[in-house]
C-alpha cells in the first residue's frame, strides 16, 4: 500500500509537470510570447496581394508578425490618424488637409508601383482599346451600349455586342479610385468639373463593390460590366485588361515595363506625387505609387522602442530585399530614386527625438 501511494504521487507530479510544460501559457510560452512582436497595419487593397506575400516571408525570416487589414486607403488613413495601428497603407498620398489633422508629423514610404487596369465582362473576352474621352464618357454615363459607334471606331477588329454597359466602381474610400479619378480629371474637363478626383466620389452611374476584390467579383458575375481594379486582381480573376491611349497617342496595356516608364520622373522629397497621364511614349497612363504611412516620432500612446524599431526594420526590408517579389505579383519595383528617398525618410524616423536607424 505504501509503495502504491508513492507511485501514485510520482505519477501525479509527473502529470502536473507535463501539463505545465504543454500549457499554451506555461513558463516557456510566456518567454516566447514576450519576445515576439505583432505589428498592426490597415489600408489599401491595391497592394494587398503583395503585402500578404511580403509579411508572410518576413515572419518566417524574423519572427515578426504583421497583421494587415485591407480595408481601403481611406480606412487606413483614418486608423493611423486615430493611432489604432502602427502603420497605414494608401495609394492616395495624404492631402495637406489630412496631414493637418494628424497629432504629429506623418511620413510616406513608397513601397511599390502598380497599375489600375480597366477590365470588363464580354463574350469571348476580346482585347479592347479605349481613348481617354471614350473612357470618361462611359463612366459619366454618356456611352451606354457596347456597340456605340465611338467604341466600334477604336475597336474595328472586334465585333462588339448590342449589350448595355454596366459600370462597376468602388463603394469604399479607395486609393485605387483616387488614381483612376485623378487620371479622368486630367483627361476630361467634364469629369473634372462634374465628379472630380478623390478616394471617394459621387459616381454618375454604376454599382459599387467593396475593395478591389469586390469590384473584380461583380465584373466576373455581371455580363456587359466594366470597371477598374489593380492589375493583380484582374489577373487573379482571369479578366481581360484593356489598352489605354496615352498622351503620346499610343494604346498601351498595363505591364511591368509600361508601369515603370510612367514612374520615370523626378520625385519630391516627400514622394507625394501623381504619375497618371504620363507623357512617356510607352508608359501606361493609369499608374501609381502605393505608400506605407507612419508617424515620424514613434514614442506615443505607450509605444516602446522595441516596437518602433521593429516597424522601421520591416519598412527598410520592404524597400530593399522585398522588392525581389514585386514583379512576380505584377507590381513594379521601386525606381532607385524612390528607394533613396525612402531611405532618407526612414533615417529621419525617431524615438524620443533620436533616430531609430543609426
Amino acid at each position: 500500500m505504501k509503495n502504491r501511494g508513492k507511485t501514485s504521487g510520482k505519477l501525479l507530479a509527473l502529470t502536473l509537470l507535463t501539463l505545465a510544460l504543454l500549457a499554451p501559457w506555461g513558463p516557456t510560452s510566456r518567454v516566447q510570447a514576450k519576445k515576439s512582436t505583432t505589428l498592426l497595419g490597415a489600408g489599401a487593397t491595391f497592394p494587398y496581394p503583395l503585402y500578404s506575400k511580403w509579411f508572410h516571408i518576413y515572419y518566417q525570416m524574423r519572427g515578426v508578425k504583421v497583421n494587415y487589414q485591407a480595408i481601403g486607403s481611406g480606412g487606413g488613413i483614418r486608423q493611423l490618424l486615430s493611432r489604432t495601428v502602427d502603420f497605414g497603407g494608401t495609394d492616395a498620398f495624404m492631402t495637406k488637409k489630412e496631414l493637418a489633422k494628424a497629432p504629429s508629423k506623418i511620413v510616406h514610404i513608397p513601397t511599390a508601383l502598380g497599375a489600375v487596369a480597366v477590365t470588363y465582362n464580354l463574350p469571348g473576352k476580346p482585347q479592347l482599346r479605349f481613348t481617354p474621352q471614350v473612357l470618361a464618357d462611359i463612366f459619366l454615363g454618356r456611352i451606354t451600349r457596347w456597340n456605340d459607334p465611338r467604341l466600334v471606331k477604336i475597336n474595328p477588329e472586334v465585333k462588339l455586342p448590342n449589350m448595355k454597359i454596366i459600370v462597376v466602381h468602388r463603394s469604399d474610400g479607395s486609393g485605387t479610385t483616387n488614381i483612376f479619378t485623378d487620371y479622368l480629371s486630367k483627361v476630361s474637363k467634364e469629369w473634372s468639373q462634374r465628379v472630380g478626383q478623390g478616394k471617394s466620389v459621387k459616381w454618375p452611374v454604376g454599382l459599387g463593390g467593396k475593395g478591389n476584390a469586390g469590384v473584380a467579383g461583380l465584373i466576373t458575375q455581371i455580363p456587359g460590366s466594366i470597371g477598374y481594379v489593380e492589375l493583380a486582381y484582374a489577373e487573379q480573376n482571369h479578366l481581360p485588361v484593356s489598352a489605354i491611349q496615352n498622351r503620346a497617342g499610343n494604346f498601351i496595356k498595363p505591364t511591368l515595363e509600361s508601369i515603370s516608364l510612367a514612374a520615370n520622373i523626378p520625385l519630391p522629397p516627400d514622394t507625394r506625387v501623381s504619375i497618371t497621364d504620363t507623357d512617356a511614349p510607352d508608359g501606361y497612363p493609369i499608374s501609381g505609387f502605393t505608400w506605407i504611412i507612419l508617424y515620424k516620432e514613434q514614442h506615443y500612446s505607450g509605444r516602446n522602442k522595441t516596437r518602433a524599431k521593429a516597424l522601421v526594420d520591416l519598412l527598410w526590408w520592404c524597400i530593399h530585399q522585398a522588392q525581389r517579389y514585386n514583379e512576380v505579383l505584377l507590381y513594379g519595383k521601386l525606381p532607385r530614386a524612390a528607394v533613396r528617398q525612402g531611405e532618407r525618410t526612414l533615417r529621419s524616423v525617431t524615438f524620443d527625438g533620436k533616430p531609430i536607424i543609426k
